[in-house]
């Protein structure tokens, strides 16, 4: 600041009397406008009062001071974070998919085979051809094949009149080998319920489905 730059009559102000600012301030002690100062140490402003009597004033803001910005809320980063906690679920999921694949269809396995053999002995009783056939496989297939229907009818209808087919009372263990299973179960004659006995299914998994290939005789 400059004497040749203040008009007569305007208050000057200082702030900061130090090695620099205390000289300065000085040479504006007798200004028309009078002298405000400020110092964070207050001794240094008391040669001034004593000289120069002039009641601090307020500096008003500018009118056209910027504003502060304001602060616009960023929804990118809450997406952000939406997409990775869906990301994790998925691969959650995923995971667990992966982990019970394998467990699953061994246990439908085990049903489907005692499926096939509860099938197979309501058709030994009901003499049902048609379903002998297509849930048998080799040699007992065979015997099923080489009957036509009256013959067939002929027989079961003898066989029924006596009693003398077996009956499965309880399918007691399967075990399942890939395309392989075996079956421990409980039969007994119809014609004699009391007498039980424990026989074996060996079954494979041909055209999509279980067939008896051995069964108790």
């Amino acid at each position: 600041m400059s004497a040749g730059s203040t008009q007569a009559g305007v208050a000057v102000g200082f702030i900061g009397l130090g090695q620099i600012g205390a000289p300065m301030a000085s040479r504006w002690t007798d200004r028309p406008g009078g002298l405000t100062v400020y110092d964070v140490h207050a001794p240094a402003t008391e040669p001034f009062a004593a000289s120069t009597p002039v009641a601090p004033q307020l500096i008003p803001g500018r009118a056209d001071a910027p504003k502060p910005p304001t602060r616009r809320r960023s929804w990118g980063w809450v997406i952000a974070v939406v997409l990775i906690i869906l990301a994790i679920v998925a691969v959650a999921i995923f995971g667990t998919v992966l982990l019970t694949r394998n467990e699953a269809p061994a246990a439908s396995r085990e049903d489907e085979v005692r499926t096939t053999i509860q099938n197979f002995d309501s058709a030994i009783q009901k003499g049902d051809l048609a379903t002998l056939r297509s849930i048998t496989c080799g040699e007992t297939a065979d015997s099923y094949i080489k009957y036509d229907e009256k013959q067939w009818n002929d027989i079961h209808a003898r066989v029924a009149a006596a009693r003398q087919y077996p009956v499965v009372a309880s399918i007691d263990e399967v075990v399942v080998h890939e395309t392989h299973a075996e079956a421990n179960v409980t039969t007994f004659m119809a014609s004699d319920p009391a007498t039980r006995s424990t026989r074996s299914f060996d079954l494979e998994f041909r055209d999509e489905q279980w067939k008896i290939c051995q069964a108790p005789g």
